[in-house]
């Protein structure tokens, strides 16, 4: 079977996988999210917390919350990773340093999983059990727990209740994160991830020469890590390395496991408001932001001329795993850069100007086809909003969206956040080059100096936590500011969707009308397309023709 041929399979292979999930799984989670019945290991969950379950919070409340639980898990991580070496399973390890230890508790908490170390050199079992795995299930719930807030911004009417916070957590995590992790943890075991509480091993290999390789429980961490589009390794290689990743059915997996979800709860949405149809419409902008990202960075990938040798090979290998291949390659890569996952297989770094800029780009969208659990769909219904805006504007009425106007305040709150991740990822690109310190820290000069740099931010500032390379980023000053950057990209437009959720669910819906704009048929799919890639793709533009543009005209 050629390339080509078993490109196209996989792709067919994934977008069947992802179809044939779309509809259970988000009826699955519509009920998980709307259910009046709690379990019986929840009911000791909020008996344990002191949390009344049959109580909703107003937005300022759900949002306190969220805030209170994410400070505390952050101080809890930032402790664990300080004093790792007095903790068994720590294998030696020595404690992490203090802006490592605050880079990296602010990473996880906020589902980014940015690395400035190497996972099998710095953490120690322990730590990446119960420190890292753990942030990523609550991280990922938390992102669903938002998006849950806003829907029922659409869906109730006159009150100033959008949910529990508490009891949005434990459902996400309890019913929805832990059986799904749980069974394809198995299933990566039984296609060859390593899980185990080795240590490292020294070994001698068959040419004499000695290794040491490091164990762990890695199909466990692997499974949540893809599930919850978190994207730390438990290797530096990421998934690259053999022992997460060891060949193209599990990569398939993973690819799927990224996804799933995300591509899923457009049919939540569409299920608790009551219309199918408008999940429908959502994930149709999703599904071709992404089909056609997954088409320009493969061919750049294929038909590359960046290298004498990739172009005798008719490809760009450089960077690319030798198990997956380019199809492969570029697959994983739109898939995680569209997502907030962040897992590579391959190092973006080494791909060409024209794919690797179509990678930074990715993000700068938002992340929103499908984005991460629940960011991602929160995300592109705030374009949603824009979109019927913008088209009320052009027939001159008050815009409305699912019986809910759109006034001043609801798109105040929109529009503060479309403008905060461009801010912060500009902001810090621009810092990083204006110091010669920072600058030095590139490996490469020029534009794609210039790329390494604009990806860092580019990436904290969505939450996504892929890296271009590069990029000397363990330092005081690139783990800090990057620090930063992850906790204000993740928790500012947090607060301005519930407050939009808030407003909206105060409102009292409005009837339809010959005039209400329709959001389920193809003319809003290309509206929604088309400000996706105007209003929050342009943004971007003077910024990408410094880097990957200049690059790929010189």
């Amino acid at each position: 079977m050629n390339d080509t041929l078993a490109g196209w399979l996989q792709v067919l292979a994934l977008v069947a996988a992802l179809g044939l999930s779309y509809r259970p799984l988000g009826d699955y989670t519509a009920r998980v999210l709307t259910t009046d019945r709690h379990g019986r290991a929840e009911r000791l969950v909020y008996r344990a917390g002191g949390v009344n379950a049959d109580i909703d919070q107003t937005w300022p409340a759900y949002l306190r919350s969220l805030l209170a639980f994410s400070a505390v898990s952050v101080l809890f991580l930032y402790a664990f990773l300080r004093l790792q070496n007095h903790l068994p399973l720590s294998l030696g390890m020595k404690p992490v340093t203090t802006d490592q230890s605050f880079n990296t508790a602010a990473s996880f908490v906020t589902n980014t999983n940015w690395q400035s170390y190497s996972g099998e050199s710095t953490m120690g079992h322990l730590v990446q059990m119960a420190g890292l795995a753990v942030q990523n299930f609550v991280s990922a719930a938390v992102g669903i727990a938002v998006v849950a807030a806003l829907i029922r911004g659409f869906t109730r009417k006159k009150t100033d209740r959008v949910g529990n916070f508490w009891v949005d957590l434990t459902r996400i995590v309890l019913r929805v994160l832990l059986p799904c992790a749980f069974v394809f943890a198995i299933v990566l075991v039984a296609s060859g991830v390593v899980q185990n509480f080795h240590g490292i091993h020294d070994i001698t290999t068959l040419a004499g020469g000695h290794q040491r390789l490091p164990g762990g429980p890695v199909a466990s961490q692997e499974a949540i890590k893809q599930l919850g589009t978190n994207g730390g390794g438990f290797y530096n290689a990421n998934s690259a390395h053999p022992f997460e990743n060891p060949n193209a059915l599990t990569n398939l997996i993973e690819i799927y496991l990224m996804l799933v979800i995300a591509f899923s709860l457009p049919r939540t949405f569409g299920t608790m408001v009551g219309d199918n149809r408008q999940g429908y419409a959502i994930v149709a902008v999703m599904a071709l932001i992404w089909g056609a990202s997954v088409a320009i960075v493969t061919a750049n990938e294929l038909h590359s001329v960046s290298s004498a040798a990739g172009h005798a090979a008719g490809a760009m290998t450089e960077g690319k795993e030798t198990r997956f291949g380019i199809w492969a390659s570029a697959l994983f890569a739109v898939s995680t850069t569209l997502t907030s996952c962040g897992a590579v297989n391959s190092f973006h770094d080494s791909y060409t100007p024209g794919g690797g800029g179509m990678l930074i780009f990715n993000m700068m969208l938002g992340e929103i086809a499908p984005g991460g659990t629940g960011s991602g769909l929160y995300g592109i219904l705030i374009l949603a909003l824009i979109t019927v805006f913008v088209a009320g504007l052009m027939v001159g009425r008050t815009p409305e969206y699912l019986g809910k106007k759109l006034r001043g305040r609801e798109m105040k709150f929109a529009s503060l956040y479309i403008l905060t991740t461009p801010a912060l990822a500009l902001a810090g690109a621009g810092l990083a080059m204006a110091f010669p310190g920072e600058r030095a820290a590139m490996l490469n000069s020029g534009p794609h100096g210039f790329s390494e740099v604009l990806y860092a931010f580019a990436s904290a500032a969505n939450n996504n936590g892929s890296a271009f390379a590069g990029l000397s980023v363990n330092t005081v000053w690139y783990n800090t500011a990057l620090g930063v950057v992850m906790l204000v990209g993740r928790f500012l437009p947090m607060v301005f969707v519930l407050a939009l959720a808030g407003s909206l669910a105060g409102q009292q819906h409005v009837p339809v009308t010959a005039g209400t704009l329709p959001t389920h048929r193809p003319q809003f799919v290309g509206l929604l397309t088309g400000v996706v890639l105007i209003v929050v793709g342009l943004t971007y533009f003077p910024a990408l023709a410094l880097g990957p543009l200049a690059e790929g005209l010189h």
